[in-house]
């Protein structure tokens, strides 16, 4: 089925994401997709820079004494090789949250002195006694097999801290949703990335306020790219935008965790890492552009670019959108086209919505 079919996405745009997705980014090796980010932002930002840590910024107005800092972390979870067999296997640890149940017999690429494909294995089932059935497998259980003989043949492609990621890309789904590998946050980055262009291409931000678009790195270790470029920027407000768990499949209590369904608009959240004026100047944008939304409650500092952001020096008047995801931290993520289109539109309307003289103090 061709997107075209399910999807409203202009090509351009449809081919950044596709790139972005493809890219691989591991946490502390996000430079392949930083290359997509800074090539497609070059086309209309004003200034385009990539720091020592390997955040890559894109501005609006960059003079402008009003600054917005959006950010978007272009990392992904992964792997990393740590040993080396006599038998040419090669023996990893996790980059990221992973669920050990997930890899097993999985393909991927390992990305040495030339990219190589790979398989994750394990005993066979059969092999496996009684007890060993019954439990969860630890990753040290596991191991990547590129059909090396011995370790001199695998050492002469892997060196130990090689990444590997899954061979999972972009693929169209019915209903104008997508799956790929890595939507987690690369659909983060796009949606910053999507936002700019809005702004330029459709205008309506005011001439003392200036974006900043930040590609941000190590999220999934920390959010250690987004406390260093909400350093330097000094924004006095900020959007994160990240992938949102939804509650819309079997197994999941709304009771327990809220409605958040895929489909029905970008999630904003709502707590003690939101500084109030964004949340209400969000929701007003919102419905001023006739946007649906979805409100996420997080009652302390949430695991996201923007609880880094929030305490950036003295302080940043921050929100926090996000996408209905599902399968989070799988290499088959499901999210709505239309969801992410969204978003960006709603992070354009926000930063058109800010003056420099806004007051962001709670009253």
């Amino acid at each position: 089925m061709e997107l075209k079919d399910v999807s409203s996405v202009r090509t351009e745009s449809l081919e950044f994401l596709k790139g972005l997705v493809k890219a691989p980014s591991p946490s502390g090796y996000e430079q392949p997709a930083a290359t997509v980010y800074r090539t497609y932002t070059k086309a209309f930002a004003h200034r385009v820079a990539t720091d020592i840590s390997g955040n890559v910024t894109a501005v609006l107005n960059p003079d402008a004494p009003m600054k917005i800092m959006l950010a978007g972390h272009l990392d992904e979870i992964g792997f990393m090789v740590h040993h080396i067999s006599d038998e040419g296997l090669l023996y990893f640890s996790a980059i990221g949250g992973h669920d050990s149940v997930i890899p097993i017999g999985q393909l991927v690429w390992v990305h040495g002195k030339e990219r190589v494909p790979g398989v994750i294995g394990r005993k066979a089932i059969h092999l496996l006694d009684p007890e060993e059935r019954k439990k969860k497998p630890e990753m040290h259980d596991l191991w990547i097999d590129i059909g090396a003989t011995s370790r001199s043949e695998a050492e002469a492609i892997v060196q130990i801290g090689d990444v590997a990621t899954y061979q999972y890309e972009f693929q169209a789904l019915m209903g104008g949703r997508a799956s790929a590998r890595g939507f987690d946050n690369k659909a983060g980055c796009f949606i910053v990335a999507e936002a700019l262009r809005l702004l330029k291409q459709d205008g309506g931000l005011h001439p003392e306020v200036g974006v900043w678009g930040v590609a941000t790195v190590q999220e999934e270790i920390g959010s250690r790219g987004a406390k260093t470029a909400a350093f330097d920027i000094g924004a006095q407000t900020g959007l994160a935008v990240d992938m949102s768990h939804s509650i819309d499949y079997p197994g999941v209590s709304k009771t327990r965790y809220g409605q958040l369904d895929v489909g029905r608009g970008p999630s904003i959240t709502r707590g003690a890492n939101i500084n109030p004026v964004v949340f209400r100047l969000l929701q007003e944008a919102a419905k001023e552009d006739g946007i649906a939304t979805q409100v996420i409650g997080a009652p302390s500092v949430t695991p996201t670019d923007a609880g880094m952001m929030q305490v950036n020096r003295s302080g940043m008047a921050t929100g926090l959108l996000g996408v209905p995801l599902r399968y989070m931290h799988t290499p088959c993520e499901v999210v709505s086209l239309e969801d992410i289109e969204n978003c960006a539109r709603l992070m354009a309307a926000y930063c058109r919505r800010i003056r420099s003289d806004t007051d962001f103090t709670p009253m």
